[in-house]
């Protein structure tokens, strides 16, 4: 399964009374697909706001998917929890779906050891035929999959890539020590261009929502050999990558991020609690950064 360089990892649009609507997600795909180059798109995500998303509102969320993007990108599913029985029902309803992948976060809260976070997932690997993702990202989880233990991982046939948030050192030992079919993905998007220099294969974007076409760009220019027209492309796009995370104090994903799109046109809603929307300050940092596009 070849899911492509550019990743994006979905928001979820809602309405006015904070249920999903169904008429902006079709035009979200469609943007990101068409406008934003995503070879896939990640669907409940932490981007999407899976904490607060029903099961039946994946399932749904899954499905329209599948059904809007009509096999013009992969469609991964975000179906990894803290609870591996969980984890296994909700991978193998989205199989039966017909989802191209699925998405599996380090257990949150509980901190299972290594070998937890091991036989975590390969209890989940082993009953899906689905090609899976693991995804590293300890600053939400309270805990961190090593290196060693990913590449264990990485002998499991259908556990086929990771995105990896720890750090550009664990990126490098893991692309060092992997398999030549597994990928690494970095989830951090101003470490995209480094993380190619040191073997990563692509990346799970967040800030692709507004800028993918420009990363596309960059990544394709650094395979193109153009190291110095990459590095120019990164620079520029640098900004809103630490904006969109950063504005004047630290905003959750995605909270930033919606309000952007609002600003963009897109009618995406606000944000679930315990989401908060930003900050009159924030927003208006958010209005700038969206303004210097």
């Amino acid at each position: 399964m070849d899911f492509g360089r550019l990743i994006t990892a979905m928001i979820t649009p809602f309405d006015e009374n904070g249920k999903i609507n169904w008429a902006e997600t079709s035009k979200i795909i469609d943007y990101l697909i068409e406008e934003q180059k995503s070879d896939s798109l990640v669907i409940c995500g932490t981007t999407g706001e899976s904490p607060t998303l029903h099961e039946e509102e994946k399932l749904e969320l899954f499905a329209f998917a599948l059904e809007h993007a009509k096999g013009r990108c992969k469609i991964i599913a975000g179906t990894g929890s803290n609870s591996t029985e969980h984890s296994i029902h909700l991978t193998q309803e989205a199989e039966k779906l017909g989802v191209d992948g699925a998405l599996l976060v380090v257990p949150y809260y509980n901190k299972p050891s290594q070998e937890g976070m091991y036989r975590h997932f390969e209890a989940i690997a082993r009953s899906t035929n689905l090609p899976v993702m693991l995804y590293n990202v300890p600053g939400r989880t309270a805990a961190s999959i090593s290196a060693q233990t990913t590449l264990r991982l990485a002998e499991i046939p259908n556990i086929v890539a990771t995105k990896e948030c720890a750090s550009i050192e664990q990126v490098t030992q893991i692309a060092a020590g992997a398999p030549d079919s597994f990928r690494v993905y970095s989830g951090d998007d101003a470490s995209t261009l480094p993380a190619l220099a040191v073997g990563a294969y692509g990346i799970v974007s967040v800030a692709s929502h507004i800028i993918g076409a420009s990363m596309k760009d960059m990544i394709q220019a650094y395979l193109n050999g153009e190291v110095a027209g990459a590095a120019k492309l990164h620079q520029k796009l640098f900004p809103v990558f630490k904006g969109l995370f950063e504005c004047p104090a630290p905003v959750p994903n995605p909270s930033a991020l919606k309000y952007a799109l609002n600003e963009l046109g897109h009618s995406v809603g606000g944000v679930r609690l315990p989401l908060v929307d930003p900050s009159e300050s924030e927003a208006a940092f958010i209005r700038e950064l969206v303004a210097s596009l």
